[in-house]
């Protein structure tokens, strides 16, 4: 039975990522901060040792900036496979907390490459990084060769620790692939982000308990997935003979106007009505465009996409409505 280990096993990624690899039969370790211990997993995410007589998932209390935590861990476990997924992972958040986002988005990579490496065994790593990466770039589309130009703290510790991995791959033989994702989501992703924010205020309208909504850039335009998907695309870049990187996207970017006039057009509602633009809602510096070329992925990987825009709002938005007890707003797809 194969191991892996998962940093940030209670987000988004992280639950999705445990449950498709106890599917496939392996032994899932994750990490959880004593703070977050209460949410061991996503709500809706991998229950424990319940789904087979042979699959489990184990949770171990500590923190990634903990070096000698995660020594001990990762020399017990002798995890196959290392998904790190931990991250500060908020934009608009990173320019209130730089050093705090710098450290554990960044400076923990190495850390944990430095393990990894030390360990002498054959773990393959896989880190986790970001569309965001690439900033303002001048290129419409944005493949493995696109320049980076972060925006953000949040962005700038991606970049570090994506050259981390390249540098422990080319130095010392590390199997570490990075997973360069545009924005992928879905019912489990937080309320901070803006297509939760948006499909859960549409809910909440619908409900009666609001009527208005606070977005700040309305023109932003993102590439947009589905977060099972991509987490599929995580653990076959772990397969490969050969580590390497790979843009995971949908090749399509919307903007948020467009998703707001989509969620609340699903139930019947003008989205005029009810969304303002709020100057005190912009980031510092704000990245006007991203969208992926995932074309190396399709051929190396065999990945491509499924979920589509449409389909993505309308699963959030069902999700938001039927946690209010609403059922049967959402209008059929033509």
């Amino acid at each position: 039975m194969k191991k892996a280990l998962i940093t940030g096993v209670t987000g988004q990624d992280g639950s999705y990522l445990a449950e498709h690899l106890l599917g496939l039969g392996y032994a899932v370790h994750g990490i959880v901060r004593p703070s977050s211990r209460a949410a061991a997993i996503n709500a809706a995410g991998a229950a424990p040792a319940s789904i087979g007589s042979e699959q489990y998932i184990r949770l171990h209390t500590g923190d990634v900036l903990d070096q000698g935590f995660m020594t001990r861990l990762i020399t017990t476990v002798e995890p196959d496979e290392v998904y790190n997924l931990a991250a500060q992972s908020h934009v608009g958040v990173s320019f209130s907390l730089p050093s705090y986002t710098t450290q554990v988005t960044g400076q923990s990579v190495v850390h944990l490459l430095e393990i990894i490496r030390r360990t002498d065994r054959p773990i393959r790593f896989y880190q986790a990084s970001s569309s965001e990466m690439f900033g303002n770039a001048e290129s419409e589309t944005q493949d493995e060769s696109t320049p980076f130009r972060p925006a953000s703290p949040y962005a700038a510790a991606k970049v570090f620790a994506h050259e981390a991995v390249n540098i422990y791959r080319s130095a010392y033989g590390l199997h570490a692939s990075s997973g360069i994702l545009f924005n992928h989501e879905s019912p489990r992703r937080s309320d901070a982000f803006v297509t939760r924010k948006v499909t859960k205020a549409v809910a909440e309208i619908v409900a009666g308990s609001r009527t208005a909504l606070a977005l700040g850039n309305l023109e932003a335009s993102r590439d947009w997935g589905y977060a099972p998907e991509y987490v599929q695309a995580m653990h076959t870049m772990l397969q490969q003979e050969t580590s390497g990187d790979y843009v995971i996207a949908t090749g399509e970017s919307h903007s948020v106007t467009q998703l707001c006039e989509l969620a609340f057009s699903l139930v019947g509602l003008d989205w005029k009505q009810h969304v303002t633009s709020t100057s005190d809602q912009f980031r510092p510096s704000e990245v006007h465009s991203l969208r992926g070329d995932a074309r190396k992925a399709a051929r190396v990987l065999g990945w491509t996409p499924t979920t589509r825009f449409r389909q993505l709002v309308g699963i959030m938005l069902n999700a938001d409505l039927a946690a209010l007890g609403i059922s049967d707003r959402v209008k059929s797809e033509k």
